[in-house]
């Protein structure tokens, strides 16, 4: 892997991603596979989640990966697609907390991650190895 800061960042992240995924299939979440916020298990204690959130994780988790392990350009992309995801499920968990719309059982420890993982993918995909394009020209 070349000294890329954005396939660093997709690897790693890739990788704790999809371990948060695997390791929330093991905690308890009672209120089924799109428990809402409240019926969700808590994974390290403080991390809301369910089934579906745990889906979620590995798939994001296997594109951050696969993106980094590719190239410079797939994980620059990836990182900056993934980052502005998170950024918008962030703002949007502000406000479905408390609501059935709640389907990925979020709470407030999730949000602060969400917004975390937000400006470090968003800073990194947009800030570094900007000679890289991201789409192609022919």
């Amino acid at each position: 892997m070349t000294k890329s800061p954005n396939r660093l960042l997709g690897v790693v992240f890739g990788a704790v991603y999809i371990l948060v995924g695997i390791l929330g299939f093991f905690v308890d979440a009672p209120g089924g596979f799109f428990a809402q916020g409240g019926e969700g298990g808590l994974l390290l204690g403080i991390f809301e989640v369910n089934p579906f959130h745990n889906v979620a994780h590995l798939l994001i988790g296997a594109a951050l990966l696969i993106a980094g392990l590719s190239n410079v350009r797939a994980a620059k992309a990836t990182n900056t697609v993934v980052g502005a995801a998170y950024l918008l499920l962030g703002l949007i968990g502000l406000f479905i907390i408390d609501s059935p719309a709640n389907i990925l059982a979020i709470n407030a420890a999730d949000n602060v991650l969400h917004f975390l993982s937000a400006a470090l993918l968003l800073a990194v995909g947009l800030g570094v190895e900007r000679d890289v394009r991201t789409t192609r020209t022919v």
